[in-house]
Protein backbone atom coordinates (compact mmCIF):
# COMPACT_ATOMS: atom_id res chain seq x y z
CA UNK A 1 0.00 0.00 0.00
CA UNK A 2 2.88 2.74 0.68
CA UNK A 3 4.79 1.77 -2.89
CA UNK A 4 1.50 2.38 -4.31
CA UNK A 5 0.75 5.65 -2.36
CA UNK A 6 4.33 6.81 -3.32
CA UNK A 7 4.32 5.57 -6.47
CA UNK A 8 1.23 8.03 -6.98
CA UNK A 9 2.98 10.88 -5.25
CA UNK A 10 5.82 10.60 -7.69
CA UNK A 11 3.68 10.28 -10.39
CA UNK A 12 1.49 13.46 -9.52
CA UNK A 13 4.78 15.37 -8.98
CA UNK A 14 5.75 14.69 -12.15
CA UNK A 15 2.73 15.76 -13.65
CA UNK A 16 2.59 18.94 -11.88
CA UNK A 17 6.17 19.73 -12.82
CA UNK A 18 4.93 19.00 -16.74
CA UNK A 19 2.55 21.43 -16.47
CA UNK A 20 4.58 24.23 -15.09
CA UNK A 21 7.32 23.49 -18.08
CA UNK A 22 4.77 23.37 -20.56
CA UNK A 23 3.61 27.06 -19.16
CA UNK A 24 6.94 28.44 -20.20
CA UNK A 25 7.10 27.20 -23.77
CA UNK A 26 4.61 28.35 -26.80
CA UNK A 27 2.05 26.20 -25.03
CA UNK A 28 -1.89 27.12 -24.23
CA UNK A 29 -2.17 27.63 -20.21
CA UNK A 30 -3.06 24.35 -19.31
CA UNK A 31 -6.19 23.86 -16.86
CA UNK A 32 -6.58 20.39 -16.37
CA UNK A 33 -10.50 20.93 -15.37
CA UNK A 34 -13.87 20.37 -17.21
CA UNK A 35 -13.81 22.66 -19.97
CA UNK A 36 -10.09 22.80 -19.67
CA UNK A 37 -7.16 22.80 -21.76
CA UNK A 38 -4.26 19.67 -20.46
CA UNK A 39 -0.82 19.63 -21.78
CA UNK A 40 1.26 16.10 -21.27
CA UNK A 41 4.82 16.25 -22.09
CA UNK A 42 5.71 12.48 -23.72
CA UNK A 43 9.26 12.73 -22.13
CA UNK A 44 10.50 10.66 -25.46
CA UNK A 45 12.76 11.99 -28.29
CA UNK A 46 11.31 10.04 -30.73
CA UNK A 47 8.73 11.46 -32.79
CA UNK A 48 5.35 9.99 -31.87
CA UNK A 49 3.04 8.47 -34.75
CA UNK A 50 -0.29 9.85 -33.12
CA UNK A 51 -2.20 9.98 -30.09
CA UNK A 52 -5.72 8.90 -29.04
CA UNK A 53 -7.92 9.86 -26.40
CA UNK A 54 -11.77 9.10 -25.74
CA UNK A 55 -11.52 7.90 -29.89
CA UNK A 56 -10.39 11.11 -31.03
CA UNK A 57 -7.25 12.27 -32.52
CA UNK A 58 -5.10 14.85 -30.03
CA UNK A 59 -2.73 17.61 -30.95
CA UNK A 60 1.07 16.78 -31.04
CA UNK A 61 3.38 19.35 -31.01
CA UNK A 62 7.33 19.49 -30.50
CA UNK A 63 9.09 22.42 -28.43
CA UNK A 64 12.72 21.95 -27.72
CA UNK A 65 12.89 19.01 -28.86
CA UNK A 66 10.32 17.76 -26.58
CA UNK A 67 7.07 16.42 -27.31
CA UNK A 68 3.95 17.43 -25.90
CA UNK A 69 0.43 16.42 -26.42
CA UNK A 70 -2.79 19.10 -26.29
CA UNK A 71 -5.95 18.05 -25.63
CA UNK A 72 -9.41 19.45 -24.97
CA UNK A 73 -11.64 18.87 -22.07
CA UNK A 74 -15.37 17.94 -22.68
CA UNK A 75 -17.07 19.72 -19.89
CA UNK A 76 -19.45 17.23 -19.33
CA UNK A 77 -16.29 15.10 -17.94
CA UNK A 78 -16.63 13.76 -14.61
CA UNK A 79 -13.35 14.26 -12.45
CA UNK A 80 -10.61 11.22 -11.98
CA UNK A 81 -7.85 9.65 -13.85
CA UNK A 82 -7.48 9.07 -17.37
CA UNK A 83 -4.92 8.08 -19.84
CA UNK A 84 -3.97 9.51 -23.33
CA UNK A 85 -3.11 6.41 -25.75
CA UNK A 86 0.43 7.62 -28.01
CA UNK A 87 1.53 5.52 -30.71
CA UNK A 88 5.23 5.54 -32.01
CA UNK A 89 7.06 4.11 -34.69
CA UNK A 90 8.06 0.65 -33.09
CA UNK A 91 3.94 -0.14 -33.10
CA UNK A 92 4.21 0.41 -29.10
CA UNK A 93 1.68 1.97 -27.40
CA UNK A 94 2.28 3.73 -24.44
CA UNK A 95 -0.62 5.26 -21.66
CA UNK A 96 0.43 8.80 -20.20
CA UNK A 97 -2.17 9.25 -17.28
CA UNK A 98 -3.59 12.54 -16.37
CA UNK A 99 -6.05 14.30 -13.58
CA UNK A 100 -8.86 15.93 -14.38
CA UNK A 101 -10.08 18.08 -10.93
CA UNK A 102 -13.93 19.64 -10.59
CA UNK A 103 -14.69 22.96 -11.49
CA UNK A 104 -17.91 24.98 -10.52
CA UNK A 105 -19.53 26.88 -13.41
CA UNK A 106 -21.84 29.76 -12.89
CA UNK A 107 -25.71 29.85 -13.47
CA UNK A 108 -27.12 32.04 -16.12
CA UNK A 109 -30.41 33.18 -16.75
CA UNK A 110 -31.09 34.91 -19.57
CA UNK A 111 -34.83 36.49 -21.44
CA UNK A 112 -35.40 35.89 -25.36
CA UNK A 113 -37.96 37.67 -26.87
CA UNK A 114 -38.55 35.19 -29.84
CA UNK A 115 -40.24 31.60 -27.98
CA UNK A 116 -39.08 29.83 -31.07
CA UNK A 117 -35.19 30.48 -30.27
CA UNK A 118 -35.96 28.71 -26.77
CA UNK A 119 -38.08 26.10 -28.57
CA UNK A 120 -37.84 25.50 -32.10
CA UNK A 121 -40.94 24.26 -33.87
CA UNK A 122 -41.05 21.23 -36.05
CA UNK A 123 -39.46 23.34 -38.99
CA UNK A 124 -36.83 25.18 -37.41
CA UNK A 125 -35.72 20.94 -35.84
CA UNK A 126 -35.61 20.16 -38.98
CA UNK A 127 -32.69 23.38 -40.20
CA UNK A 128 -31.36 22.42 -36.79
CA UNK A 129 -30.31 19.22 -37.21
CA UNK A 130 -28.98 19.93 -40.60
CA UNK A 131 -26.82 22.59 -39.30
CA UNK A 132 -25.82 20.69 -37.14
CA UNK A 133 -23.89 18.13 -39.05
CA UNK A 134 -22.70 20.60 -41.21
CA UNK A 135 -21.02 21.99 -37.56
CA UNK A 136 -19.83 19.10 -36.19
CA UNK A 137 -18.11 18.39 -39.81
CA UNK A 138 -16.33 21.49 -39.64
CA UNK A 139 -15.32 21.54 -35.86
CA UNK A 140 -13.94 17.73 -36.70
CA UNK A 141 -11.21 19.32 -39.42
CA UNK A 142 -8.10 17.81 -38.92
CA UNK A 143 -4.85 19.43 -41.21
CA UNK A 144 -1.15 19.25 -40.21
CA UNK A 145 0.89 21.93 -40.88
CA UNK A 146 4.45 22.10 -40.24
CA UNK A 147 4.21 24.35 -37.00
CA UNK A 148 1.03 24.75 -34.70
CA UNK A 149 1.22 28.81 -32.86
CA UNK A 150 -0.73 29.13 -30.13
CA UNK A 151 -0.15 33.46 -29.82
CA UNK A 152 -4.08 33.67 -30.29
CA UNK A 153 -4.96 37.37 -30.02
CA UNK A 154 -8.90 38.77 -28.95
CA UNK A 155 -10.88 38.62 -32.25
CA UNK A 156 -12.83 42.13 -31.51
CA UNK A 157 -12.71 44.85 -29.56
CA UNK A 158 -15.06 45.03 -26.85
CA UNK A 159 -16.57 43.99 -22.97
CA UNK A 160 -16.25 40.88 -21.89
CA UNK A 161 -16.28 38.64 -19.17
CA UNK A 162 -14.96 34.73 -19.45
CA UNK A 163 -18.46 33.09 -19.06
CA UNK A 164 -17.45 29.94 -20.90
CA UNK A 165 -19.05 27.03 -18.92
CA UNK A 166 -22.07 28.89 -17.55
CA UNK A 167 -25.13 26.83 -17.03
CA UNK A 168 -27.83 28.66 -19.21
CA UNK A 169 -31.44 28.92 -18.48
CA UNK A 170 -33.78 30.60 -21.61
CA UNK A 171 -37.00 31.90 -20.34
CA UNK A 172 -37.09 29.66 -17.46
CA UNK A 173 -35.95 26.66 -19.17
CA UNK A 174 -31.95 24.53 -19.13
CA UNK A 175 -30.33 24.50 -21.63
CA UNK A 176 -26.44 23.35 -22.71
CA UNK A 177 -23.80 24.90 -21.06
CA UNK A 178 -22.20 27.82 -22.63
CA UNK A 179 -19.48 26.77 -24.65
CA UNK A 180 -17.53 29.92 -26.16
CA UNK A 181 -16.80 33.80 -24.91
CA UNK A 182 -19.22 36.55 -25.53
CA UNK A 183 -17.35 40.07 -25.95
CA UNK A 184 -19.92 42.94 -26.88
CA UNK A 185 -19.50 45.32 -29.01
CA UNK A 186 -21.41 47.78 -31.61
CA UNK A 187 -22.66 46.32 -34.68
CA UNK A 188 -20.52 46.68 -37.15
CA UNK A 189 -16.98 46.22 -35.26
CA UNK A 190 -14.45 44.71 -37.20
CA UNK A 191 -13.80 41.00 -36.34
CA UNK A 192 -10.40 40.31 -36.86
CA UNK A 193 -8.63 36.48 -37.12
CA UNK A 194 -6.61 36.10 -34.02
CA UNK A 195 -4.25 33.81 -35.27
CA UNK A 196 -3.54 32.34 -38.69
CA UNK A 197 -5.64 29.61 -40.40
CA UNK A 198 -7.94 28.48 -43.34
CA UNK A 199 -11.29 29.45 -43.45
CA UNK A 200 -13.10 26.04 -42.98
CA UNK A 201 -16.31 27.10 -43.29
CA UNK A 202 -19.19 30.02 -43.35
CA UNK A 203 -22.82 30.09 -43.23
CA UNK A 204 -26.09 31.74 -41.35
CA UNK A 205 -27.64 29.36 -38.93
CA UNK A 206 -30.49 29.11 -36.62
CA UNK A 207 -28.98 29.65 -33.22
CA UNK A 208 -25.46 31.53 -34.24
CA UNK A 209 -26.32 33.61 -37.21
CA UNK A 210 -23.74 34.06 -39.23
CA UNK A 211 -21.12 32.42 -38.57
CA UNK A 212 -17.62 31.90 -39.21
CA UNK A 213 -14.91 28.76 -38.69
CA UNK A 214 -11.02 28.59 -39.01
CA UNK A 215 -9.00 25.46 -38.98
CA UNK A 216 -5.72 26.73 -37.41
CA UNK A 217 -4.28 22.75 -37.44
CA UNK A 218 -4.11 19.54 -35.56
CA UNK A 219 -7.73 19.52 -34.63
CA UNK A 220 -7.63 23.28 -33.33
CA UNK A 221 -10.92 24.90 -34.99
CA UNK A 222 -12.40 28.37 -34.13
CA UNK A 223 -15.50 29.39 -34.57
CA UNK A 224 -17.28 33.43 -35.18
CA UNK A 225 -20.96 33.73 -34.61
CA UNK A 226 -23.74 36.13 -34.43
CA UNK A 227 -22.02 38.08 -37.51
CA UNK A 228 -23.55 41.22 -38.72
CA UNK A 229 -21.43 40.59 -41.91
CA UNK A 230 -19.32 37.34 -43.27
CA UNK A 231 -16.28 38.86 -45.11
CA UNK A 232 -14.39 35.59 -45.99
CA UNK A 233 -15.17 32.46 -47.62
CA UNK A 234 -14.53 28.72 -47.69
CA UNK A 235 -11.09 27.38 -48.42
CA UNK A 236 -9.21 31.02 -47.35
CA UNK A 237 -6.50 31.31 -45.93
CA UNK A 238 -6.31 34.25 -43.37
CA UNK A 239 -3.76 35.96 -41.07
CA UNK A 240 -3.07 36.65 -37.75
CA UNK A 241 -5.01 40.17 -37.49
CA UNK A 242 -6.94 39.91 -40.96
CA UNK A 243 -10.65 41.00 -41.12
CA UNK A 244 -13.23 38.30 -41.34
CA UNK A 245 -16.43 39.99 -40.45
CA UNK A 246 -18.24 42.40 -38.19
CA UNK A 247 -20.31 42.13 -35.09
CA UNK A 248 -23.70 41.54 -35.32
CA UNK A 249 -26.77 40.21 -33.21
CA UNK A 250 -27.82 37.10 -36.04
CA UNK A 251 -29.02 33.97 -34.84
CA UNK A 252 -30.13 33.98 -30.98
CA UNK A 253 -28.53 36.66 -29.63
CA UNK A 254 -30.28 39.71 -26.93
CA UNK A 255 -27.57 42.44 -28.01
CA UNK A 256 -24.70 43.04 -30.59
CA UNK A 257 -22.08 40.81 -29.40
CA UNK A 258 -19.41 37.95 -31.14
CA UNK A 259 -19.59 34.66 -29.41
CA UNK A 260 -16.02 32.83 -29.77
CA UNK A 261 -15.32 29.67 -29.78
CA UNK A 262 -12.47 26.95 -29.98
CA UNK A 263 -12.45 23.47 -30.29
CA UNK A 264 -9.55 20.87 -29.83
CA UNK A 265 -9.73 17.13 -30.76
CA UNK A 266 -13.62 17.77 -31.36
CA UNK A 267 -13.90 19.33 -27.88
CA UNK A 268 -15.03 23.08 -26.78
CA UNK A 269 -12.72 24.84 -24.79
CA UNK A 270 -12.59 28.17 -22.68
CA UNK A 271 -10.90 30.06 -25.16
CA UNK A 272 -9.26 32.54 -22.46
CA UNK A 273 -6.30 29.88 -22.34
CA UNK A 274 -5.14 30.45 -25.34
CA UNK A 275 -4.85 34.33 -25.02
CA UNK A 276 -1.20 34.90 -23.61
CA UNK A 277 -1.60 38.70 -23.96
CA UNK A 278 -5.28 39.79 -23.26
CA UNK A 279 -5.64 43.06 -24.40
CA UNK A 280 -3.30 42.60 -27.83
CA UNK A 281 -5.19 42.35 -31.19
Amino acid sequence: MRRQAAATLLWLLTYLADASAAAMLDLPRAESVPGGIVILNLHREEKPLYAVWRKRRVMLVQRRGRWFAVLGIPLSLPPGRYELIVRYGNRSMRPVPFIIRAKHYRTQHISIANQRMVTPNKRDLQRIYRERNLIITALSRWSDPPEISFDFRLPVKGRYRNSFGFRRIFNGRPRRPHRGMDISAPRGTPVRAPADGLVVMTGDFFFTGKTVFIDHGRGMVSMYAHLDRIMVRARQPVNQGEQIGTVGMTGRATGPHLHWAVSLNRTMVNPALLLRNKGRR
